[in-house]
């Protein structure tokens, strides 16, 4: 796919309002900035050089406070620098909620990173307001990340060129509680559309007031059942999500975008076998033995061990209908604009190396992300994991949704499914109110875009 932008400087103001958006599954926040460095090598002085006979560069890498990352990162750099002992890497953290607004008005500045991650759904936004620049070309070639890497990168392509790598990716599968399973004498998780209807209804479990103890299905629109719509349901019933151009949404073009949409719906309306907020969310529900089973993504493992150790799950692919399709997304690093000579230069070292097959490896163990590229995640000891595997055999099926404003479309889903949860209103109406206002986010956005 391509899309097409011309490209201009825009102002600090305008380029805070574009950017104050959030992403889906980025992990919890945490308060306050920090900076590590991950050496202690003499910091240079304004030209560059320590003092020492070896010019030195330094270079500064930003993501949002997330520990797991935080923590690797630092690990990753001391490697990093020990093989390019000429290379100097600082770590810069903001808290997510900060980390958008911190980007718009430092980068304009000339103070902002020289390599910064970024969720793959703010990639439009990010380039259009010109904040940064094509992967170069001789370092990445696109032939070769299509060829070693899953086809959910192509969600980093925009005009032609890629924007942005990743070293890990996420897909969603469903998560089932192997007790609960054995309780209802279930054999096995779902593996069908009807499977999955069929047995959420026996795991539901009511009080004498109706009241739920267990949700056969925890049910949260706004954390990923939105993308299960988008990159799961709506392509295994046979629909399409965006046209080739990435300006029309295809939802309403065929019948599979309302059955899809209403099969989703039915969960709490028809079968009310969960609903939004009983246990507090989808995962707090899961981990506390109150769902049954959730749709949730890879990066819920390291979290599952950590505070819920004991609890008895297991992970099988998404139900299927008329053909397979997995949601999937992921936090890719870019350059910045202005980023050039040896600043560009390190910068590029540094990708390649959080590319390499160790860090992907480093990453599925440190983090639980899976690999990027396929010969790393098709290792045995990834396909056979009791855990990984489900989600990994899935990433061939994997799509990656183009968002243009993340936020404000997850809000408008949200919003459709409310309307029928809370308001009564027929499920046709607020599909097709859906897809026209996601449209209207759409056009006007392109219209902007072109203007450039």
């Amino acid at each position: 796919m391509k899309t097409h932008f011309r490209y201009k400087t825009v102002s600090v103001v305008m380029l805070v309002t574009v950017l104050l958006l959030s992403a889906c599954g980025g992990g919890p926040e945490t308060q306050g900035a920090s900076a590590s460095t991950g050496s202690d090598s003499e910091t240079p002085d304004a030209s560059g050089s320590t003092g020492d006979a070896q010019e030195k560069v330094t270079i500064e890498y930003w993501q949002y406070e997330y520990p797991a990352k935080v923590g690797l990162i630092d690990e990753l750099i001391k490697q990093f620098q020990e093989q390019n002992p000429n290379i100097i890497v600082k770590q810069t953290n903001f808290p997510y909620d900060q980390y958008n607004e911190k980007v718009a008005t430092l980068v304009p500045a000339g103070k902002g990173p020289d390599v910064i991650n970024l969720y793959y759904g703010w990639l439009p936004r990010y380039v259009s307001s010109g904040f940064l620049q094509p992967l170069p070309e001789s370092a990445f070639p696109a032939e070769t990340i299509e060829r070693d890497y899953y086809p959910l990168v192509s969600a980093a392509q925009i005009d032609g060129s890629y924007w942005a790598i990743p070293t890990s990716v996420r897909t969603l599968a469903l998560f089932y509680n192997k007790d609960l399973f054995a309780k209802a004498n279930i054999d096995a998780p779902p593996a069908t559309w009807d499977e999955l209807v069929d047995v959420a209804l026996q795991l539901t479990e009511k009080d004498a007031n109706g009241q739920f103890v267990v949700e056969g299905l925890a049910w949260e629109p706004g954390a990923q059942l939105h993308h299960y719509y988008r990159d799961g349901l709506l392509h295994q019933a046979g629909g399409e999500d965006l046209s080739e151009d990435r300006r029309r949404i295809l939802w309403a073009d065929t019948p599979a975008g309302l059955e899809a949409f209403q099969y989703l719906l039915d969960f709490a309306i028809k079968h009310k076998v969960g609903t939004s907020g009983v246990f507090t969310d989808d995962a707090t529900a899961f981990k506390t033995g109150h769902a049954a089973m959730n749709i949730d993504g890879s990066f819920r493992l390291g979290s599952l061990k950590t505070d819920a150790p004991d609890l008895n799950y297991g992970i099988a692919p998404l139900p299927s209908y008329k053909s397979r399709s997995a949601p999937s997304s992921f936090w890719a690093n870019a350059i910045p604009a202005n980023v050039s000579g040896a600043k560009l230069e390190a910068a590029i070292k540094f990708l390649q190396f959080l590319t390499s097959k160790e860090v992907q490896e480093q990453w599925v163990e440190k983090v639980g992300e899976l690999p990027a590229q396929k010969a790393v995640a098709s290792q045995d000891k990834y396909l056979n994991d009791e855990k990984l595997g489900p989600f990994i055999r899935q990433l061939d099926d994997s799509k990656a949704h183009f968002f243009i404003d993340e936020a404000n479309e997850r809000t408008l889903f949200v919003d459709a499914a409310n309307e029928v949860l809370l308001n009564q209103v027929p499920v046709e109406q607020a599909f097709q109110s859906l897809v026209e206002k996601t449209q209207k986010l759409y056009d006007d956005y392109w219209a902007k875009a072109d203007k450039k």
